[in-house]
């Protein structure tokens, strides 16, 4: 597998590598500057460890998580339902209430569908008949960029994980031939995203 940049194990990188990173991560960047917490905190002076799911977090006792399995997400799946292939909770924001990280994909016993990646928070209780659902307030993966997501973690306010995406049309969805490691943190009042240096690159 070939990672999203310079550093190709056994190829040198072609200019289609260069095209699909920096409009993959231009795209993934650019949602995660448009959404956020509209009830969070820019601030992230108290980092927590992540709790587990449905758990308090300290500093909010008695506050769940929200229930990734429980909310609506924007993902057109068709007949087939919307899989939670992974999450992880803890105070993003410092504001003393956690969040849920749900990483989410169409269910299917073949290939692989392309992930999304959402914060959820609490429901505000505002809308009409989803009072109960967590409301999606960041989306840090849209499904529609067409890419995987693998070595998800969340470690105090920092989430990571490695994209997976396609050099071409041609590579087979269930085998995707680029990856790069990325990162969201909390900072002045946004999720930021970070796209980390490949091996070898300078």
């Amino acid at each position: 597998m070939q990672p999203l940049g310079p550093d190709l194990p056994h190829t040198h990188p072609r200019p289609v590598h260069w095209l699909a990173t920096a409009t993959a991560l231009a795209a993934v960047v650019a949602g995660a500057a448009v959404f956020q917490p509209s009830d969070a905190k820019a601030t992230t002076d108290t980092p927590t460890t992540a709790a587990a799911p449905g758990a308090g977090t300290p500093g909010a006792p008695g506050v769940k998580a929200p229930d990734p399995t429980t909310a609506d997400y924007p993902v057109d799946c068709g007949p087939e339902t919307v899989d939670v292939t992974d999450r992880a909770s803890g105070d993003l924001d410092g504001d003393g209430r956690p969040e849920t990280v749900a990483v989410v994909r169409c269910h299917s016993a073949t290939g692989t569908p392309p992930s999304g990646m959402y914060v959820l928070a609490q429901p505000d209780g505002k809308g009409k008949g989803e009072a109960g659902r967590p409301r999606i307030v960041a989306t840090f993966l849209d499904p529609k960029e067409r890419m995987s997501v693998t070595d998800f973690a969340l470690r105090g306010t920092k989430v990571s994980a490695t994209l997976l995406g396609y050099s071409s049309q041609q590579v087979p969805r269930c085998c995707p031939d680029l990856q790069r490691k990325v990162n969201w943190q909390w900072q002045d009042g946004k999720f930021v995203l970070k796209a980390l240096p490949v091996a070898g690159s300078v």
